[in-house]
């Protein structure tokens, strides 16, 4: 059976799936904040944008999302002068393992290329940087931010040619 191939889409076409998504996002990141569901789907909403951040990537084979990832502004109010930064990945626990989440780190630093972004940042758990160390990011710092160790890692992007 050969490998079917990933789309990627902007959550502003395809709003029917917030639910979805504000679901992974809570079951997730939830505890680590005091945002109800709601206020998930409020910010779900806010990043259903085609051109400008913040906005949300989908990772979909055929008609199944497979992943997201959200291009956002300033996620980390310790950092006021990191503006850009990509969060929310996340790829459901049956679709891990087959590239989904680098493919999208990947999709979502090229849209913020686009959008005349040069540097973009991002936090993770995995305090050798996982996957992002693999695909060429760059640590700053490990820090303790709500109660969590993180690495916070940074990319250059250069400018579209």
């Amino acid at each position: 059976m050969g490998r079917r191939s990933i789309d990627f889409v902007f959550l502003a076409d395809r709003q029917d799936v917030i639910p979805l998504i504000a679901g992974w996002h809570f079951e997730q990141w939830g505890h680590l904040t005091t945002a109800s569901i709601d206020d998930i789907y409020a910010r779900m909403r806010e990043a259903a944008n085609l051109d400008k951040i913040p906005l949300l990537v989908l990772a979909v084979i055929g008609e199944e999302i497979v992943g997201t990832a959200e291009l956002k502004y300033r996620e980390m109010t310790i950092y006021p002068d990191k503006e850009h930064w990509i969060g929310g990945v996340f790829v459901p626990p049956a679709h891990r393992g087959k590239g989904i989440g680098s493919r999208l780190a990947n999709r979502t630093a090229d849209i913020a290329r686009s959008l005349g972004v040069t540097t973009l940042h991002l936090q993770t758990e995995r305090l050798d940087g996982g996957l992002y160390a693999r695909l060429g990011w760059e640590p700053s710092e490990q820090v303790n931010y709500r109660g969590l160790d993180v690495l916070v890692m940074q990319r250059q992007l250069s400018p579209n040619a």
